[in-house]
């Protein structure tokens, strides 16, 4: 038996035995094999039905007790599917989970009904079939991460505080183990630590809110998806990194490359009844640049540590860095 046919047998075991009989696999396909998590994407014989189903398993973390690296806030497997399930309480959309994976693979993970629509930024931004979701896009996003931040923080006990001067502290630690000099972000981290917002609340904040993890019809945005950087955080947070310029992908408008500011905010104070601070989002957009940069940095070196990924994708990712740190300048000088 192959090995491929050991997994799918095993997977099969699992969805007869959590989901229903007789569980037969079909079309099974990887669809990522990320640093946090692998995505697999199959059909099952549940009941005489043939259900689109998605599988996502925890990876084994690559970074060393005592690494900046381990402190970064990470949701695996059984924590991930509760956090979701909490979002969909709340009114979030995302992927309805199927079942969760416990003992069957090791380290973890769930099973989810495949969400129908589109990810890639580019026909988002441009085909004529996602016109209407064009026209709202960002007043839907306010609606949205207003349902994210009023999730209840009980629902989710394993997330963990993770607020503007933590995030600035340990991603500059983070720069400065890999020593790779680079004076622009050490300018970055000195302008962050004197720009650094007052914690005015505390809610779930996803993380990675942003262009490429919204799953999107031609009129709505149907799922929210990779929350396995979600902790307890400035909401403020979610706004700001949405409109980190890299996550326009080209577009000329803020709000992912689609929307504006203006409509974002509004759409999020309908939600909540909370006024904006247009200041602490710009904290967080601009503090987003350098951060992604710090990401780049992280991934384009992973090859050189013990254990670290080696992959082409994660290289041309790291020769990016240039851009977000221009971006960053760019900020600073008063131009968006």
């Amino acid at each position: 038996m192959s090995e491929r046919e050991e997994f799918a047998g095993r997977l099969q075991r699992a969805v007869a035995r959590l989901i229903g009989p007789p569980g037969t696999i079909g079309e099974l396909r990887r669809l990522t094999g990320g640093a946090t998590k692998s995505t697999w994407a199959f059909t099952a014989d549940v009941g005489g039905r043939n259900l689109p189903l998605v599988m996502q398993l925890s990876s084994r973390r690559a970074t060393a007790a005592g690494e900046p690296l381990a402190e970064l806030p990470r949701v695996t497997g059984k924590d991930d599917a509760a956090l979701m399930q909490a979002a969909a309480r709340a009114g979030v959309p995302t992927p309805p989970i199927r079942a969760v994976l416990t003992d069957q693979f090791e380290r973890g993970g769930y099973i989810m009904d495949f969400v129908p629509g589109e990810t890639i930024a580019r026909r988002l931004l441009r085909e004529p079939a996602h016109a209407p979701l064009r026209a709202d896009f960002a007043a839907q996003c306010g609606a949205i991460l207003g349902r994210i931040h009023a999730i209840d923080r009980a629902a989710a006990p394993f997330l963990v505080p993770f607020g503007a001067a933590a995030q600035v502290d340990l991603y500059r630690r983070v720069f400065q183990s890999y020593d790779h000099p680079v004076p622009a972000l050490d300018l970055g981290f000195r302008w962050a630590a004197d720009h650094v917002p007052a914690a005015r609340r505390m809610s779930v904040v996803h993380g990675d809110f942003r262009m490429g993890n919204l799953i999107c019809g031609p009129e709505r945005i149907a799922a929210a998806i990779d929350w396995e950087v979600s902790h307890l955080g400035d909401p403020m947070e979610d706004l700001g990194w949405l409109c980190v310029k890299t996550w326009r992908f080209g577009g000329k408008s803020p709000v992912g490359g689609i929307g504006r500011r203006e409509d974002l905010f509004a759409a999020y104070e309908r939600a909540t009844g909370i006024a904006v601070v247009p200041a602490d989002v710009r904290f967080w957009e601009v503090f987003g640049s350098v951060k992604w940069a710090v990401m780049c940095l992280m991934k384009g070196q992973a090859h050189h540590r013990d254990g670290g990924e080696r992959s082409v994708e994660q290289h041309a990712i790291g020769r990016r860095m240039e851009e977000p740190i221009h971006d960053f300048l760019q900020l600073l000088a008063g131009e968006d």
